[in-house]
């Protein structure tokens, strides 16, 4: 499996908000660096909350010798504040970009001028030509704001049909959702690489949380095992890291060309997925 021709094997990392953060984040970036990752990348917050914070991660990514891709979410945001951004990235000699709509933060009513990513897609297109690699979101679950399958599966071709390079999907426990997913992508014409989107188990509170808001499913058999541990951490960690190993190996035996991990930060868990998985 190591070494597989063309597979792409990236991290994503969030800005952070201390000198203690930034500094944690550099020593992760320096362990996950040997793993020889394609890029890592860094989130945005809605309406640029994070602009300046996801542009500095970025240039000390760089700085360390690696490759960054930014983010840029449209949501709240004027098409004047979304030219400066990439007018900023293009200026740094940015060339990889992870472009998405965002969420809108609670008690924000506007959505911004550019309402979905693939006009955001567009409008990099239109002011930065080919300059950026561009990268956008699938949802092999759908995006739970869809109300048809078929109406995001639509929603995602809009997005590579206005210049997206390649897809990263949100974090998934089942695998045959994601081959359903690139089989019903690759009906509608679809021909770019949909890397799967990875998150490491280590905080079961914690993951339900961000799955309910974003509509990831945790498959009953694993949350009521996870439940089942309650606070035995070590458990969870055991066990979520072998769900998760096996979950990998079957996307890159089934195809899958590469993996993006979401660290959170850390590097523990990408490291030894890594070598669990002989990458």
């Amino acid at each position: 499996m190591a070494g597989a021709p063309g597979r792409k094997f990236s991290f994503e990392f969030y800005p952070p908000k201390t000198p203690e953060g930034t500094a944690k984040l550099q020593e992760t970036v320096r362990q996950l660096g040997q793993l020889k990752p394609d890029f890592f990348s860094c989130t945005f917050g809605a309406g640029g909350s994070t602009r300046e914070g996801t542009l500095r991660t970025v240039l000390q990514i760089r700085e360390a010798g690696y490759a960054g891709a930014p983010h840029l979410s449209c949501v709240a945001s004027t098409r004047q504040d979304l030219r400066q951004v990439i007018e900023q990235y293009k200026s740094h000699g940015i060339r990889h970009i992870v472009a998405l709509r965002g969420d809108l933060p609670s008690g924000l009513a506007a959505a911004g001028e550019l309402r979905y990513a693939s006009e955001l897609v567009g409008f990099i297109r239109e002011i930065s030509g080919d300059w950026f690699h561009i990268e956008v979101a699938a949802y092999p679950e759908y995006h739970p704001q869809a109300r048809k399958a078929q109406q995001d599966l639509l929603a995602f071709k809009a997005k590579i049909d206005a210049g997206a390079n390649a897809a990263i999907t949100q974090y998934f426990y089942n695998p045959d959702a994601y081959f359903h997913f690139v089989e019903q992508a690759q009906a509608l014409g679809i021909g770019v690489p949909i890397v799967p989107g990875i998150m490491p188990i280590n905080n079961f509170s914690q993951l339900a949380r961000f799955s309910d808001a974003c509509g990831a499913e945790i498959p009953r058999w694993m949350r009521l095992k996870l439940e089942g541990y309650g606070d035995d951490a070590a458990s969870i960690k055991a066990f979520g890291m072998d769900v998760v190993t096996d979950l990998c190996d079957k996307l890159l035996a089934g195809g899958a060309p590469g993996l993006h991990v979401y660290t959170m930060n850390m590097a523990g868990p990408a490291s030894t997925l890594w070598q669990r998985l002989g990458l």
